[in-house]
């Protein structure tokens, strides 16, 4: 006789939603239109499936520990080739205690979010970056969260609260999300908890499970579409086409002080994309190929992505960048991987004055060989 359970009666719960997901999520209903696109979102939900799992189903905010968001083999929600990224469950219940360093990075910041571990993508309800905490000489810092208000180095944790994000990017020559020695060491207490937690039992891991159910469904069933209308003003759907960076405003999971620009990229098989610019004065900035669900191209192994000091400037200062789907011998090349259809990503932070919108133009890759 089968012994029923609520961590059963979630775990069958889990057990349906991945076969929703794979009826309408990896499907024509998502404009999925060949065998590589129905592998890659089935590639995507296991890389979501992964990370849902390791961020959200053993978890507990008065006991809460970093984990690394992305690496190069778990891709979702924007990866990114030059950063490292952490998350811990917090509540507003509690105040806690971050210990950190920068490690070589360029710019760090911090953010809450709001209700992420509901069936949706979460708010951006506090943020703070290096310029507002005091780091010593070997790069280690302290934050403070909820609790008595501070002049520096806080921030308070309003209704809802219920997750933090680190940032840690990074400008040189290789990725720095393929080197373990950039990984920054990270660590958070809670210091207004007791010091032991109950043992595991039937609800608590029926509530895990269920919080993985919410992280895959807000990042599959749940994601608007491109042609809904219902991205932010930092994105459009006209390909090969960019619109003026701006600052994300709430959106969840971004940094607010970044500006995003994003667009498709659409190519034929003899078609090239140039796209000229100039990179502005800023704390950071690059530029990725991610696929349409929001996972970067291999970076390991190609170049999908580039930085300020991979980029080959023009004397007066501007750059040409070419995506194409082979190598066309010329600099600043961004490999499509052969892929179409694709997304190109912009970030800049910090950034002083009006950021310039990259300028394209759709070319024969013949031409440029030539």
């Amino acid at each position: 006789m089968t012994i029923e359970t609520q961590s059963r009666v979630a775990l069958r719960e889990l057990i349906a939603l991945l076969q929703e997901v794979d009826e309408h999520w990896c499907t024509e209903e998502r404009n999925l239109a060949s065998v590589q696109d129905v592998a890659g979102s089935h590639r995507a939900l296991m890389h979501i499936l992964e990370a849902a799992l390791v961020g959200y189903f053993d978890k507990d905010a008065q006991m809460p520990d970093f984990r690394r968001i992305v690496t190069p083999s778990r891709k979702l929600t924007g990866d990114n080739p030059d950063a490292i990224y952490f998350d811990a469950p917090v509540a507003p219940d509690y105040s806690y205690r971050v210990d950190g360093q920068m490690n070589g990075a360029i710019y760090f910041s911090m953010t809450i979010e709001k209700n992420a571990d509901g069936d949706r993508i979460a708010e951006t309800c506090g943020a703070i970056n290096d310029t507002q905490i005091d780091i010593d000489a070997d790069g280690r810092f302290s934050i403070f969260l909820g609790g008595e208000t501070q002049s520096r180095n806080w921030l308070a944790l309003p209704e809802g609260a219920s997750r933090i994000t680190t940032r840690h990017y990074f400008e040189q020559a290789a990725p720095a999300a393929t080197d373990p020695e950039l990984e920054p060491r990270m660590a958070i207490s809670c210091t207004s908890a007791a010091a032991s937690l109950p043992p595991a039992d039937d609800v608590s891991i029926a509530d895990g499970i269920r919080r993985v159910c919410n992280v895959v469904r807000s990042r599959t069933l749940n994601m608007p579409l491109l042609s809904s209308g219902e991205m932010p003003n930092f994105m459009s759907i006209t390909p090969n086409c960019f619109p003026q960076p701006q600052l994300p405003g709430e959106h969840g999971l971004a940094a607010a002080d970044a500006h995003y620009s994003m667009a498709p990229f659409l190519l034929g098989p003899d078609e090239a994309l140039v796209i000229t610019g100039r990179w502005p004065d800023c704390r950071f900035a690059n530029v990725c190929l991610w696929n349409r669900f929001q996972q970067t191209f291999d970076y390991r192994s190609r170049s999908v992505a580039l930085n300020r000091a991979q980029t080959e400037l023009n004397e007066d200062g501007s750059f040409r960048m070419v995506l194409a789907h082979t190598d066309p011998g010329v600099s600043n090349w961004l490999d499509t991987e052969g892929n179409a259809f694709g997304l190109v990503f912009w970030r800049f932070f910090l950034a002083e004055g009006e950021v310039e919108t990259p300028q394209t133009e759709v070319v024969k890759q013949a031409d440029l060989e030539r």
